[in-house]
């Protein structure tokens, strides 16, 4: 029986109320020092057994939960959490496949080390808050994907924390990784010129952070900020123009987001050019999808009447109508590498190379076929 009305009364406060006991009170209870508590979390050889055994059931009796993470990082100076910063909404980290993908290998490698991930969406323009970022409680950030001209980043960097850039513009100093997006976008350019196509269209997605859908004249292509759009259009265009192709007469249509539906917009109004493109050339499957399927409502059947070939590979691509041609990349492996290089940072690892340039391939399928004249 509790003869120790003072501890009985804590014992019973904290149980209706529902409040958080704490280390001073299990001390008090088992009747040793707070140290000793601490001990049975944090150093658990200083005690014997029996002794760690009657604290931790004494702690579990009171709803002690052990030592306040929070307080715990605060004294290490570590949070236990890396944040990953990307462009878009929150809901476009579960709902874009080649995000998905990303997400999926920088996950792996916070599981490898023992870490959380914080996701941080940019939102909206207008919701764009870099306070957000300067009370982030993280060790280090992964930049995904960001305009050149987002404070986001900015803010991200002026924290001084371990950082990694992802299919971002190198910045001195801060390790990066990604692909070379104009060298595989000429690739899927070549593809179609080499089956016999003159006539194209291009479907992008956003070229700033302040995009809206329509046509993106070569003044609009050239100040694009985000670098994956740039260099792709950069990599279309020599491959076009090296085929006698002039490129200022070739349509390019920026979809304000990268979801299928900003891509059906896109397929109405090129479909409607005269003459029509015979080919298209997607920035990413997404938008592919989005164009094929306005297509096949249009009544034009691909690749007979029009060649389309996407960018990213992602599981969905085999399993399209047509079957979608697009250029490989290694999303789960970009992410992975990426969160191995920050963690890395954080362990005060020297990176073993402060740019990584992962492989692309063309992968043939069914939506892209030769062009058949009369």
């Amino acid at each position: 029986m509790d003869i120790n009305p003072k501890t009985s009364k804590t014992r019973r406060s904290s149980r209706v109320s529902g409040r958080r006991a704490t280390l001073k009170e299990v001390a008090a209870e088992v009747g040793v020092s707070q140290a000793t508590v601490s001990n049975a979390y944090n150093r658990p050889d200083q005690l014997s057994e029996g002794l760690r055994e009657r604290i931790l059931e004494t702690a579990k009796r009171l709803g002690y939960a052990g030592p306040d993470p929070t307080a715990r990082g605060l004294r290490k100076k570590r949070t236990g959490a890396i944040g990953a910063l990307y462009t878009d909404r929150l809901s476009y980290a579960f709902a874009d496949p080649a995000a998905v993908m990303f997400f999926e290998g920088v996950s792996v490698a916070t599981e490898e080390a023992g870490l959380g991930l914080l996701l941080i969406p940019g939102g909206s323009l207008g919701q764009r808050d870099p306070e957000v970022l300067g009370s982030a409680a993280v060790d280090g950030f992964v930049i995904f994907c960001m305009a050149e001209d987002d404070p986001l980043v900015e803010a991200a960097l002026r924290r001084h924390m371990p950082a990694v850039l992802v299919d971002q513009p190198p910045i001195e100093g801060v390790p990066s990784i990604g692909i070379d997006d104009e060298a595989a976008a000429r690739i899927a350019a070549e593809h179609l010129t080499g089956l016999g196509h003159r006539r194209f269209a291009v479907v992008s997605f956003d070229l700033d952070k302040d995009a809206k859908s329509g046509f993106a004249d070569l003044d609009k292509q050239r100040a694009a900020t985000y670098l994956p759009s740039r260099a792709r259009l950069r990599g279309y265009e020599s491959a076009l123009e090296a085929a006698g192709i002039p490129w200022e007469d070739v349509p390019v249509y920026e979809c304000g987001e990268n979801v299928p539906g900003m891509a059906e917009e896109a397929a109405r109004a090129l479909l409607a050019l005269e003459p029509r493109p015979t080919a298209v050339l997607a920035t990413s499957d997404q938008l592919a999808f989005g164009f094929m399927e306005a297509a096949k409502k249009a009544g034009v059947s691909i690749p007979e009447e029009v060649s389309v070939v996407g960018f990213d590979n992602v599981p969905e691509a085999v399993r399209s109508n047509p079957p979608l041609t697009t250029i490989h990349q290694p999303h789960v492996e970009k992410g992975l590498q990426a969160g191995r290089m920050l963690i890395a940072q954080l362990r005060d690892e020297e990176p073993l190379e402060m740019q990584v340039l992962l492989p692309t391939s063309l992968v043939v399928r069914g939506s892209a076929a030769r062009l058949e004249t009369d």
